[in-house]
């Protein structure tokens, strides 16, 4: 397809709307933890699981998502995805009590697992390779946008009609996507894929996943469950590895990490956004509990980060193929880590222009620095049938080291369960937090400098280099795209930039 004809234009829109979904509830949610907390009277645990419990299914059963979409149908995948998700979300919407809102969380986990690798993977097999650079451009700018809208949209929500709606809407944007999907999008499939799922693998790495969260966030109690269900996590990513060494057709192939490249990214990746996803879900608590600040000023408090991501990254990935990797990688780190130690200054009524703008415009230089190389090197660093795999790997380590984070870091950082509820109690622990989160950034930063190299010449050039969304890396789906011909002098011809149809 072109994006010039109407079919084209159709699938563009139903990828963006449906990817919307998640990433709207990825950015509201956060927003949304004190009033769920106030409103079901329940400790900071239960405002952990609420956002832990959707990354456990979805870092666990993305890598099989994909791999069902090239089987059965990209399409068909995507939209039962989304109908999932949408009815997930109603659920958590009806919630009466946070034992259902965390179970529904889950649940949304399994339609994000679905619905994320589809969204991309449509754009990949239905446009025509001359335009399929500018179309995932194009996707990620509108991403991006919908990430710009989605904290401020969240936090209205959350003054104005009430939290729940931050999960009723995505049930109209399903019913839109949906019967778009089906009559204008044509199916793909992969002719390629064949042999067995991989779902002893995929169920071992969301209970190692889940376990093991349960064991960090339940840990104050020091109970034998918590001790059990540690010993068990252990256990069943042991286990997961082992089947993924032994099985056929694994849904992490072991062998690829044998690119000492890829496993370096991956090792970054694991410590940058580690550090992401335990300031992104206690910035918002920070805002609102010490700070003072409104469910929609805490929401557009950090809007910044999300402008310059959707003005730079695309510039910022170009410049790391020019000068290569390993230097933006080590500064970008540094940056962010500066920008969270800068968040110190951050306490009761704090200003937004003095205090919180300062550390917000360097958090975004440091991510505007690093999210696009990453993304970059790390599809760079493994042949181009494998891509896609590098990429969903990727992107479940990000996820992962996430949930771990939201997990572990109210624990080192001394939260107890009624923190949340004390401004001057959850001040001090915030402080310490963002300590550890710089220490990890600090060490991502000096993997990168001494594991990091220049990637070889003539490496595929990756379509995905464009950002705007901050919390997680986008995906690059089968089927790859083929290197490009030789030059009639038997030199490698350089992909156009796709950084142009941003």
């Amino acid at each position: 397809m072109r994006i010039s004809g109407a079919t084209g234009r159709w699938i563009l829109f139903t990828t963006v709307l449906g990817s919307s979904m998640t990433l709207l509830d990825s950015t509201v949610v956060n927003v949304a933890l004190p009033r769920i907390g106030r409103d079901f009277d329940t400790d900071l645990a239960a405002l952990q699981w609420t956002a832990n419990a959707y990354l456990v299914t979805l870092a666990g059963l993305i890598l099989l998502g994909g791999a069902l979409g090239d089987r059965y149908g990209r399409r068909r995948i995507f939209v039962l995805g989304v109908v999932w998700f949408a009815a997930a979300s109603l659920l958590c919407g009806l919630a009466p009590g946070p034992g259902v809102l965390i179970a529904a969380r889950a649940l949304q986990g399994v339609g994000g697992a679905l619905l994320t690798p589809g969204s991309l993977a449509l754009i990949q097999a239905s446009f025509h390779p001359d335009d399929r650079g500018r179309a995932v451009g194009l996707w990620s700018g509108f991403g991006g946008i919908g990430a710009a809208v989605g904290p401020f949209l969240g936090g209205w929500l959350v003054d104005g009609p009430g939290w729940r709606w931050v999960f009723l809407l995505n049930v109209p944007l399903a019913l839109l996507c949906v019967p778009v999907a089906l009559r204008h999008v044509p199916e793909s499939s992969d002719a390629r894929a064949h042999g067995r799922f991989d779902v002893l693998g995929a169920a071992l790495g969301a209970v190692a996943l889940a376990l093991l969260t349960y064991a960090l966030i339940e840990a104050r109690g020091g109970s034998l469950a918590v001790a059990v269900s540690a010993v068990a996590g252990l256990l069943a990513a042991v286990a997961f590895v082992y089947v993924e060494k032994h099985s056929p057709d694994p849904m992490m192939p072991p062998a690829i990490f044998a690119s000492r490249q890829f496993s370096a990214v991956n090792l970054v990746t694991l410590c940058v956004y580690a550090a992401f996803g335990g300031f992104f879900f206690l910035v918002a608590l920070q805002l609102q509990v010490v700070a003072g600040y409104s469910a929609l000023r805490a929401g557009t408090a950090l809007l910044p980060t999300t402008v310059l991501m959707l003005l730079f990254s695309a510039r910022s990935g170009a410049l790391a193929d020019r000068i290569g990797p390993r230097l933006p990688l080590t500064v970008g780190p540094l940056l962010c880590a500066a920008g969270m130690l800068l968040m110190l200054r951050v306490g009761e009524g704090a200003d937004y222009l003095t205090d919180v703008l300062p550390a917000v415009l360097v958090m975004g230089a440091g991510m505007v620095t690093l999210v696009a190389p990453l993304t970059a090197t790390v599809l760079a660093s493994v042949d181009s049938a494998r891509a896609g795999l590098a990429s969903g790997v990727n992107n479940a380590a990000a996820r992962a080291a996430g949930l771990v984070a939201v997990a572990a870091l109210p624990l080192l950082a001394g939260m107890g369960p009624e923190a949340y509820r004390s401004p001057a109690a959850f001040d001090a622990a915030f402080g310490r937090a963002m300590l550890i989160c710089a220490g990890v950034l600090a060490v991502g930063s000096v993997l990168a400098w001494t594991t990091v190299r220049r990637p070889s010449p003539d490496c595929r050039r990756p379509e995905c280099r464009s950002h705007g969304w901050v919390t997680a890396p986008p995906l690059e789906s089968r089927p790859g795209t083929p290197p490009p011909p030789p030059n009639p002098d038997g030199k490698p011809r350089r992909a156009p930039d796709p950084g142009r149809g941003a």
